[in-house]
């Protein structure tokens, strides 16, 4: 669709200003602001994508009307509608576009006040990251035609290749701030309410399983291959989440998009295996989640607030499951001597609560 000039166009040239410049600032290497500009931006620029698209369909339609039929202004300017409206007002979204857009638009909220200097959270959050582009440009070329397409501009960003060691993650985890423990338990929940036909598709969340080619390739090939995880069948999926790919004599393991959940029998077995010469038990097990606060009671009008990074509630079951990083702190707990069996039960009997960062170190 070729577009003469006027506000469509104009509105239409400043969406695309403003992907590219998110793009270009999630991909600058020492950028300290990543999360918070791209989202911001790619909200703006999603905005004003429909904004041209309302602008060149209805009209002036898209802006809000009070009860007398006058519009309502803000600081003098027409109100025109939001992002979380215009997704209302659009009828071509599928239910995983529709779920990633609202994804950011709740990240947003939370880390427009907050500056976010780990980069766990762009790691965390980089497969929604890559689809709210990737949705962006499919919507910008539905909507005017492949003329706008901002292939030329997206290039694989190179990411560093040294693995972090348990030591390290642990370190990095006892640092973080208290707003972004709070936004790493928001993805956390809003990942565990959507159901599988929507998590599991591209349009929520990029998964690509990045395969290097060591050998018999074509020298014209490109360095990677990518293997959209959606494309799979069940049987390859299983396949690639037991991958090892050799690489001269080291092994990297490849891991699957589903984070591994344990019951209560399963947090405890794993538990006495990886220690020596003591047992815990379910009591034991209720106690200490009890005392470091990483779920609440049964009956709480709330069930979902847990801590996410260790424990997230079931709806389906009614019920909580844990994480592989709950057993890991239950059992450095314990080898490093900071609080006894009889303690834990102790201070579960009287109510305390203590802080778990401060015995995760």
């Amino acid at each position: 669709m070729g577009l003469r000039k006027g506000k469509t166009k104009t509105t239409l040239e400043a969406s695309i200003d403003s992907a590219l410049l998110a793009v270009e600032i999630y991909n600058k290497p020492r950028t300290t602001f990543r999360s918070e500009a791209y989202i911001s931006l790619m909200i703006i620029a999603w905005t004003r994508l429909f904004h041209s698209h309302f602008n060149n369909t209805i009209g002036n339609k898209y802006y809000y009307k009070g009860k007398n039929g006058r519009y309502v202004l803000v600081d003098g300017e027409r109100k025109a509608w939001e992002l979380a409206e215009c997704i209302k007002k659009h009828n071509g979204l599928t239910e995983p576009v529709k779920k990633n857009i609202e994804f950011f638009i709740k990240l947003r909220n939370k880390v427009e006040h907050r500056h976010i200097e780990k980069n766990e959270i762009d790691t965390l959050i980089f497969g929604e990251c890559q689809a709210l582009l990737y949705n962006y440009e499919n919507k910008l070329i539905e909507l005017f035609g492949s003329k706008y397409a901002l292939n030329e501009a997206l290039a694989y960003s190179l990411q560093f290749s040294h693995l972090r060691t348990p030591g390290q993650n642990r370190a990095s985890k006892s640092a973080l701030s208290k707003d972004i423990t709070d936004i790493v338990s928001y993805v956390a929940k809003y990942r565990s309410s959507l159901p599988d036909e929507v998590f599991d598709t591209q349009e929520y969340s990029i998964k690509l399983l990045q395969v290097p080619k060591i050998s018999n390739t074509n020298r014209s090939d490109a360095a990677i291959e990518f293997v959209r995880w959606d494309q799979l069948d069940e049987k390859d999926k299983e396949s690639y989440k037991q991958i090892a790919v050799i690489i001269k004599d080291k092994k990297v393991k490849i891991e699957g998009a589903n984070i591994r959940r344990l019951k209560v029998s399963q947090v405890v077995k794993s538990v006495n295996e990886k220690l020596d010469g003591k047992e815990i038990t379910t009591h034991t097990h209720t106690s200490l989640w009890k005392i470091f606060g990483v779920r609440p009671a049964y009956g709480v009008d709330d069930p979902f607030d847990t801590n996410a990074e260790y424990c997230l509630y079931d709806e389906p079951h009614n019920d909580y499951v844990y994480l592989e990083s709950w057993v890991d702190f239950i059992v450095h707990l314990f080898k490093t001597n900071k609080l006894s069996i009889e303690e834990i039960r102790k201070k579960a009997k009287l109510g305390k609560k203590l802080k778990i960062e401060k015995y995760s170190v």
